[in-house]
């Protein structure tokens, strides 16, 4: 059965009218012309099918039926501004929170300088950030969990949408007294790949990456590793140890490198450079913050 319902803004017309007593000084608050004001409660009361008003010299007053109708269209307009108000306030919810995911690497080293400009820019914006591997980044933004993402692997799922904010360079390190420490020449990309090294997990962006630089180069990807470790604090924590080799994120070892705890070792025939992208569901719009987000990771601001 069709339902019509009556316009919101004739029932308010109808309810100043009520209040002030007269057509005139309701059409008045409303920005109507008398005339105008008058047809519209006219056309009111035939689609509702009964007399609202008694209109004489004095003014107007509600019929009986009026008075109800007044009472039942007070809680109709109340409810429609807090549909209104709330549907505004999920607006601004919406335009002021950010769900963002992001690898371990970026995560750790890069996004809260990006968070911090962010919130510089815009202090309104909320992020909440979720530290996974690259390969569960994807899986966040492809299920909808997170608004966006962050990551460093060549692979991406068909629905993801990507667009590239700068480019990684992995490097081999090894504790001072490991021997490649002491070699003059360069590491062939074939010695690093039979050689167990501490890695990351499965899925991770780091592993990824060495595993399609090897077989690229070589056709093969790397040996089994020495250790299997979660997280890049680990990784150093294991080659620190004198375990094995690593390769990881110039952006991990920076300080370790710098200070001589860890040594980097020249590796010949192989391209570790990776692109780090931003990431979202194909075909949405990435929201205001995060399109925002973007241009900081990018370099685009000022």
């Amino acid at each position: 059965m069709s339902v019509h319902w009556p316009d919101l803004a004739s029932l308010e017309l109808f309810l100043l009218v009520v209040e002030y007593g007269s057509i005139g000084r309701a059409a008045t608050e409303v920005g109507l012309t008398q005339a105008s004001a008058s047809r519209r409660l006219d056309t009111l009361e035939r689609e509702l099918g009964i007399p609202l008003l008694v209109r004489d010299t004095t003014g107007s007053r509600p019929t009986a039926q009026g008075r109800t109708v007044a009472d039942w269209a007070q809680a109709v307009i109340e409810a429609a501004r807090d549909l209104d108000s709330g549907v505004a306030a999920l607006r601004r919810h919406r335009k002021a929170t950010l769900q963002l995911a992001a690898s371990m690497t970026v995560a750790e080293y890069l996004v809260p300088g990006w968070l911090a400009r962010l919130r510089e820019l815009e202090p309104e914006i909320e992020v909440g950030l979720q530290v996974l591997n690259s390969e569960d980044v994807a899986e966040q933004v492809h299920n909808g969990t997170a608004d966006m993402g962050f990551i460093e692997s060549y692979d991406l799922p068909r629905d993801i949408a990507a667009t590239r904010v700068r480019v990684d360079r992995l490097v081999a390190v090894v504790a001072p007294g490991h021997s490649w420490a002491r070699r003059r020449a360069s590491v062939s990309a074939f010695e690093l790949a039979s050689t167990p090294l501490v890695m990351r997990e499965r899925g991770s962006g780091t592993r990824t990456t060495l595993e399609h630089a090897l077989t690229e180069a070589l056709g093969i990807g790397p040996t089994t590793p020495a250790l299997e470790l979660s997280s890049n604090a680990a990784v150093k924590v294991a080659v620190l140890s004198g375990a094995a080799p690593a390769v990881l994120s110039q952006l991990a070892v920076a300080a370790e490198i710098a200070d001589g705890r860890l040594r980097e070792v020249d590796i010949d025939g192989i391209d570790l450079r990776r692109p780090l992208r931003a990431v979202w569901r194909s075909r949405t719009r990435l929201t205001e913050p995060g399109e925002h987000l973007v241009r900081i990771a990018a370099g685009r601001t000022g």
